[in-house]
């Protein structure tokens, strides 16, 4: 059995190219489905590096199956990239990684945990919602008239 543990990269870790891998291919299923196309395309082995030395990139398993970018700001650490490999899905990795987020955030002294999701994602936003994120606002992308992403939030006391 694979170890479930997060443990978190640093900018120079070998396995960066992995997590870029893990992302494009887990977040595949998107292609076509939303509208502007996921920002992963734009998504770097650099650019995770650089993630990486200025926010948090945490992973689960040798190579990784599982990742999350933590970002903290102002008044909120923001989650971003949660991924899971198609074959380890259902085991319990995302929420693992939720959870860390939560985690993260008290030991940064942060009040809340928020993320973004597109609006046709309406699977992510049930999972967001059992877990305790609100809707908090719409946005819409540069030369969108019409709502493209939501912002959860979710309180940590």
């Amino acid at each position: 059995m694979a170890d479930t543990t997060p443990y978190r990269i640093e900018p120079d870790d070998r396995s960066i190219p992995d997590i870029l891998t893990l992302i494009r291919d887990s977040f595949a299923f998107m292609q076509g489905r939303i509208d502007p196309p996921s920002s992963m395309h734009q998504l770097t082995v650099t650019g995770i590096a650089l993630t990486a030395a200025s926010a948090e990139v945490w992973v689960i398993g040798r190579p990784p199956f599982a990742c999350v970018f933590l970002t903290p700001q102002d008044t909120c650490l923001y989650l971003g990239k949660l991924a899971v490999a198609l074959d380890q899905r259902d085991e319990g990795h995302a929420l693992r990684l939720m959870r860390l987020a939560e985690q993260r955030a008290k030991a940064l002294g942060l009040p809340k945990v928020e993320l973004e999701a597109r609006v046709e994602l309406t699977e992510n936003h049930g999972f967001f919602a059992a877990m305790g994120f609100r809707k908090i606002a719409e946005s819409a992308h540069p030369g969108y008239d019409r709502p493209t992403s939501y912002r959860f939030r979710k309180d940590i006391s």
